[in-house]
């Protein structure tokens, strides 16, 4: 049975959950891999840095054996790395940026999956110190911790839920979550990553966060949408979707406080407090090619000069406009 080694280490019941969900078929596993990667041929203007079976593997897993969109999902992965490589750069989680979110808990991980075995990612939104961290860098500890997180089987057939916490998320806090950041956010985690999201669940949102949640409904895919759930300060809706038992007290459940190291002492090991640069490097992701730095500096984007958006009377409006090159107005909330 040559094929069976991709499968390796998975539960039969796993396996059957694989079956049932995902249409996938061990016995044709191989060809269902072959004919997604004959398809690259299709996009030569994209670097596809990875084609051996596994890492395919998980782009199928992720769009249900469905060729042709897992095929798109590749490509979207690797060209958002293409055209975002200052974020790809030093992608590992000795980079001082993303070292310095993963110990201010972004993402935080639990130990435990849920009762359908999806990993629980959270995120307290009020920790974002933004003298500390740049949003950029937190999605960039994210995407890392993904990325980690993907290389287990298990999870790529049965996912992630993300719960957000907005509590004491303050409005100058959420003033600085400008709909252009918020579109790269979406577009690395949506488009571009071989991820099944179970559910986004807001928790203690403000109106603020509703408004800004409005303004990003456009990109957002219909069957995302259906996944995010706004629970407000009503802990038993998400409790009738996440066990108690999963959840720690922070969201009424019965497990201790979330501690906001424990990620990061699992992705840096031991040096984990030690700010200083260390030599050892626990997981480098993707080595993305480098152009001769002159190719580089015409293919990244240009720094975006970020300017204080305000909600205010139903749109998002620039404080300074004087300054700002971009004036046209941003989507009005519906």
């Amino acid at each position: 049975e040559e094929m069976t080694h991709l499968q390796a280490g998975l539960s039969p019941e796993t396996i059957e959950k694989a079956r049932l969900e995902l249409n996938e078929n061990p016995d044709i596993l191989h060809q269902d891999i072959q004919q997604v990667r004959d398809m690259i041929i299709t996009r030569p203007d994209i670097g596809f840095l990875r084609t051996d079976d596994a890492f395919i593997l998980r782009f199928l897993r992720a769009r249900k054996f469905h060729q042709t969109e897992a095929f798109r999902l590749l490509a979207q992965y690797f060209q958002y790395r293409q055209l975002n490589l200052d974020m790809f750069k030093n992608f590992k989680a000795d980079d001082p940026g993303i070292k310095r979110a993963l110990t201010d808990g972004f993402p935080g991980v639990l130990e435990n999956r849920d009762h359908c075995g999806r990993k629980i990612l959270l995120l307290f939104a009020a920790n974002w110190d933004q003298s500390r961290n740049s949003f950029i860098d937190i999605l960039r500890a994210i995407l890392l911790s993904l990325e980690v997180l993907i290389e287990d089987q298990e999870l790529q057939i049965n996912g992630f839920i993300l719960i957000i916490d907005w509590s004491n998320f303050s409005f100058k806090q959420a003033s600085k979550l400008t709909p252009s950041i918020l579109k790269l956010a979406i577009e690395g985690l949506q488009d571009s990553f071989p991820a099944r999201f179970g559910g986004v669940h807001f928790v203690n949102q403000p109106w603020y966060i509703h408004a800004l949640y409005t303004l990003i409904k456009p990109f957002l895919k219909d069957k995302t949408r259906k996944r995010i759930f706004l629970h407000g300060n009503n802990l038993n809706s998400l409790h009738q979707l996440i066990h108690p038992e999963c959840l720690p007290s922070e969201f009424g459940g019965t497990l201790p406080p979330y501690d906001m190291g424990t990620w990061a002492r699992t992705l840096l090991g031991p040096d984990y407090s030690d700010e200083n640069e260390y030599t050892h490097t626990s997981y480098n992701a993707m080595h993305v090619k480098h152009a001769s730095s002159n190719l580089e500096r015409e293919a990244s984007p240009k720094p975006m000069k970020r300017s204080q958006s305000v909600v205010e009377a139903g749109t998002l409006k620039h404080e300074d406009q004087g300054e700002s090159e971009n004036t046209q107005p941003l989507l009005a909330l519906d």
